[in-house]
Formats: structure tokens, C-alpha cells, sequence
């Protein structure tokens, strides 16, 4: 059980879900967590895991949503990079596959996928675009005869400069319409290069990503994504998986402060006995448990067919405004050790920065919760 877990929210898992989840901690605790901070400070992505990864046998799994978003929270208490790693990988690429692909396609690309021997990216995010990406999405594709032709930029690709699959997303000049392309590794015309100097994430392999005259197959375009809405089906699904992230950044920097704080002495003392320092351990444990609490009820009312935007929405807003609170307390508790990577604590203040942004900010989602409380929009 994790120290975080004060209600027992994991008790709520079947008994084959938490051997599968014991299995995964097993594999992130002993084989992800002692290369986190090396690979992070050096910005590069440790290939050696990937083969782990694949023999947990968890991509394209069929799971419950509770499971599933458990999942994430694991990866993300032992390293936000590699759970978006994995994340981009089976939710975002091989969720667009699931959802927007023909059962041809299904089958063509999502068994080497599940094996981890294609990896998948999904480029979305544009250099001049973020949060406006429904309407002022610049990527374009022209149909010509058996082929599509894409030309464009995209921007912030997690995997892309290694992947062997990217789902790209360009408006069809034709009807205007955001239509989904999957683009093979080495196709002519597309070019990913990594992008440096990050703060965040450092282990993920973000790339700004240019189209060319890129000639795509037929074949590979999605058969069932023909318009943005297509493409929010995807966006729903794992918004919520980056809550569950979020309350895993959580956990880890509780369960980091307050073995530090029953360790470390100062006055004769562990500073754990100090009211002020126990104030800021229980709010942690307040946000974590709210915030569990939160994804524990979306996952169910996936796992029910009742599932909207708006639930995503508030969860990943709520979720990494509390993760941001926790990591800074967590911080504060370690004080000057707070900002070196050798009590791990640091790496995780600058990566929930990311977890923060992407999927939607706070705003975004904000928007999308209100038009669904107040019937609405406050979108321009």
C-alpha cells in the first residue's frame, strides 16, 4: 500500500488488477526509478527500458479505466517522463489508432504497437498554436489521386524523433476539415528534430517536427477521423490519464517530504515534530486524497458509459493545481536539498510544470467545465 493512500483507494482494484499493478511498481521501482535523475540530467532517453515496458504487457491491454489510470499514477510517481513517454505511446498514438481507424488499420499498425516494436507519437501542437488548435490548426493535407500530401510544422512531439509511427493530425484544404494521417518513420518530407534547453520532462524526446511535400498513402488516413471532434474523442480519454498523473507527481513528493521529515534532525530533533512541518505534510495528504478521489470516480463513470468532457476537463485543471501545491511544500520541507537531484525532489518540481501545461491548460479546461455548468461559452 502506498503511504499516500490514506483511504485505501487501491483496495477498490479487483485482485488480478492489483497483481498487475504490483507487477508494474515492481518493474518502475526497480529498473525505471535508479536511472530517472541520470537520464533526466542529461536530457536522454534510456532505450534499455523499452523491452521492460513491453514485457508488462500492459499497451492496448484490455483493463478497466480504474486500472488503466492506476497505471498512470505508477509511472508518474516514479518518473514523469516515462510515464508521458508511455502515455504518448499507448494513449495518445494508439488511442487514435483505436478510435479513429478503420479495423484494417487496427490491425495493420496496433499489434507491433502493443509489443513496443513500432512506438508510437501524435503530433498535434503547432510552433504558432496551442490552446486554439481546433480553429487554427496550420498543417495542411491536399489529396492527389492514391495519396495524401502534407505540409506543415508541429511543435513539443513527445517520442517523435525516434518514433516509428506518428499520428499527425492537418486540415484537408478540400472541406476544411482536421483529418488524422499516420507517417511512417523515414517517409520523404517529414523531418523531427529534438528540442533542447528544456527544464521539464528532460527525459522525453520532444521534437519540432516539419512536412514537406510529404507524401502519405491513402491507407493512412484514419478512416473514421474526419473532423475535430474526432480528434476530441482521443483528447477526452487521455486527459484524464494526465490527472492520474498528477496525483502520482503528488505522491511521490509526499512520500519523499515526509521520509525527509522523519529523518532529518535540526534543533536536536526530526523536523517531522515541528507543527509547521506536519501542517504542510497533512495539506499534501489533503490534496493527494482529494485528487485520487477525483480520478477514482472519473474512472468509474468511464467504466459506466457516463463519461463527458466536462469530467475530464475539471479533473485535469483540479488535479495539477494541486500537484503544483504539493511539490512546492515538498520543496519547502527539504529546503536547499529541494533543488538537487540527489533527493529527487526537484526533478519532480520542474517536471509537474509540464504535466501542468499540456493536455489543456487550466484555462482551457476551466472553459470547457464552465460552458457544460453554465450552458455557456466563454470560448472566442
Amino acid at each position: 500500500m502506498l503511504m499516500g493512500d490514506l483511504y485505501r483507494f487501491q483496495d477498490l482494484l479487483s485482485p488480478d488488477e492489483a497483481g498487475v499493478v504490483a507487477r508494474v511498481r515492481d518493474f518502475l521501482t526497480t529498473q525505471v526509478t535508479p536511472l530517472a535523475n541520470d537520464y533526466w540530467a542529461r536530457a536522454e532517453f534510456p532505450f534499455e527500458l523499452v523491452k521492460g515496458f513491453a514485457d508488462l504487457g500492459i499497451a492496448g491491454a484490455p483493463q478497466s479505466n480504474l486500472l488503466s489510470g492506476w497505471l498512470a499514477l505508477e509511472m508518474a510517481r516514479a518518473d514523469a517522463s516515462m510515464a508521458t513517454f508511455y502515455g504518448v505511446h499507448a494513449g495518445l498514438a494508439m488511442g487514435s489508432i483505436t478510435t479513429c481507424g478503420s479495423p484494417e488499420q487496427q490491425e495493420r499498425w496496433l499489434p507491433a504497437m502493443r509489443t513496443f516494436e513500432q512506438i508510437g507519437a501524435f503530433a498535434l501542437t503547432e510552433p504558432t498554436g496551442g490552446s486554439d488548435v481546433a480553429a487554427g490548426l496550420r498543417t495542411t493535407a491536399r489529396q492527389d489521386g492514391d495519396t495524401w500530401v502534407l505540409n506543415g510544422a508541429k511543435r513539443w512531439i513527445g517520442n517523435a524523433t525516434f518514433a516509428d509511427l506518428t499520428v499527425v493530425w492537418a486540415r484537408d484544404l478540400a472541406d476544411d476539415q482536421v483529418k488524422g494521417f499516420v507517417v511512417e518513420k523515414d517517409t520523404p518530407g517529414f523531418t523531427a528534430t529534438k528540442i533542447e534547453n528544456k527544464i521539464a520532462l528532460r527525459i522525453v524526446q520532444n521534437a519540432d517536427i516539419t512536412l514537406t511535400d510529404c507524401v502519405v498513402p491513402a491507407a493512412n488516413r484514419l478512416g473514421n477521423a474526419r473532423t475535430f471532434k474526432d480528434t476530441s474523442k482521443v483528447l477526452r480519454a487521455t486527459r484524464s490519464g494526465v490527472a492520474w498523473e498528477a496525483v502520482g507527481v503528488m505522491l511521490a513528493a509526499y512520500e519523499i517530504a515526509l521520509d525527509y521529515a522523519k529523518e532529518r534532525e535540526q534543533f536536536g530533533r526530526p523536523i517531522g515534530k515541528f507543527q509547521l512541518v506536519q501542517d504542510l505534510l497533512v495539506r499534501m495528504l489533503g490534496n493527494v486524497t482529494g485528487a485520487l478521489g477525483m480520478c477514482v470516480r472519473l474512472a468509474q463513470l468511464q467504466d459506466a458509459g457516463e463519461f463527458k468532457d466536462e469530467h475530464s476537463a475539471l479533473a485535469k485543471a483540479y488535479t495539477t493545481t494541486r500537484m503544483r501545491e504539493v511539490v512546492g511544500w515538498a520543496r519547502e520541507i527539504l529546503a536547499g536539498n529541494g533543488i538537487v537531484l540527489d533527493y529527487d525532489i526537484g526533478r519532480y518540481v520542474a517536471d509537474a510544470e509540464a504535466l501542468y501545461s499540456y493536455e489543456g491548460t487550466r484555462e482551457i479546461n476551466t472553459m470547457i467545465v464552465g460552458r457544460a455548468v453554465t450552458g455557456l461559452s466563454a470560448f472566442i
